[in-house]
């Protein structure tokens, strides 16, 4: 009797395992047809399963707004990298702009305004303007569709693109960017962006790349606050290839260098642009380190120096450099170029990195020996912080 058991309940197990590639009204009569309840249960389980995948939503409440594409469209297909990178911007945004939202005094909120353009995509603009602790917030993710236009085909064949000219070249792109001006001038600005961009050529081939960076702007040096920052990210980019950080913080030690003044924006961070290796999922799992390496990088700085005392001339010094963060940015930033050349651009949220206040004074120089010069030497001589 015992030696039956063992092999109806063998007989068992093997028709479930080849019912699971069988159509549930077959699985379920054949099982049947074994007298036995306990594979009953498992075609109901089977059952339920299959129909929980069909029936699941996407949590909405953990973003900030609805994502621009279709939630069923991106259930249905999450191994689409364009999917992937919805998502995951997505959530990086929600959980940087509620971060932000718990240093406040007084309970300030993003002002949230999802958006869609004709051309193709949209995006989910948030903005915390006149905070206590924020003058102006912004973060941004777009995802978007069109057609390349010249300008910005010029634009990448410059950087080594092989894409070819005066024919229809259809693109996807989508990223979360922020910029964050601080009230106090012993807060840090902070700017970010991750990105991933697609091709489509015309023999119906795709070239994809990634992109992206996180830099900090002090008005004020503190070198503890800077060894931070740069430990934090390299921490992040050690994770995949050691050799990424000292190569992504060159980078963008020469990339925010406003030449016309002979001085870098800020103090660095990392940035990089068209990578495509080791390959897709690897590349994505790297950028989604870096995303989330945005808020240990720059929060304790906040939490930090968000209640020290200022007055008229450290507030004048900040909207000074501030000036120089505006002509960086409408000068030399490719991202603004590229928001600009885009037919259907949405202004609002290109410009959205600008700050509220800002200062130009003709010919002004601090004195060497003030805590304003020991900031220009080190933006007029990039340092390594770790």
């Amino acid at each position: 009797m015992n030696a039956l058991r063992r092999t109806i309940s063998l007989v068992a197990l093997g028709t479930f395992q080849l019912g699971r590639r069988m159509k549930s009204q077959h699985l379920h009569g054949l099982l049947l047809g074994t007298g036995l309840g306990l594979s009953t249960i498992a075609s109901v389980t089977y059952a339920q399963a299959e129909a929980a995948k069909v029936n699941r939503k996407l949590n909405i409440s953990k973003f900030m707004a609805e994502p621009i594409t279709d939630s069923a469209v991106l259930l249905a297909d999450q191994d689409n990298m364009r999917h992937r990178m919805e998502l995951m911007i997505m959530e990086i945004q929600a959980d940087f702009c509620r971060a932000l939202e718990s240093e406040e005094f007084n309970g300030q909120k993003f002002k949230v305004d999802r958006w869609l353009r004709k051309e193709g995509g949209g995006g989910v603009t948030c903005v915390l303007q006149d905070g206590d602790v924020f003058e102006k917030a912004g973060v941004n993710v777009s995802v978007v569709t069109g057609s390349l236009p010249p300008a910005a085909v010029q634009q990448m064949r410059s950087r080594g693109k092989d894409l070819a000219e005066n024919v229809k070249l259809p693109f996807f792109a989508s990223g979360v960017s922020a910029v964050i001006h601080p009230r106090n001038p012993h807060v840090p600005t902070i700017h970010f962006n991750y990105r991933y961009f697609e091709v489509e050529l015309p023999d119906g081939s795709k070239q994809w790349w990634f992109g992206g960076g996180t830099d900090l702007t002090p008005y004020y040096l503190d070198e503890s606050d800077a060894r931070h920052f740069h430990k934090t990210l390299k921490s992040a980019c050690d994770e995949h290839n050691t050799s990424y950080y000292p190569k992504f913080k060159k980078w963008c030690d020469d990339y925010f260098h406003i030449k016309h003044r002979n001085e870098s924006r800020g103090i660095g961070g990392i940035f990089f642009d068209d990578i495509d290796e080791p390959n897709q999922d690897g590349a994505f799992k790297f950028v989604t380190s870096c995303a989330r390496a945005v808020i240990p990088s720059y929060l304790p700085l906040v939490q930090k120096h968000k209640n020290e005392d200022y007055g008229t001339k450290e507030r004048e010094w900040q909207l000074l450099r501030r000036g120089r963060y505006v002509e960086f940015n409408l000068i030399y930033d490719r991202g603004t170029k590229f928001g600009l050349y885009t037919p259907g651009a949405r202004y609002e949220s290109i410009l959205m990195s600008l700050p509220l206040h800002a200062r130009w004074e003709y010919m002004h120089e601090p004195k060497a020996t003030s805590k304003e010069g020991d900031l220009l030497m080190v933006l007029r001589n990039p340092k390594e912080w770790v």
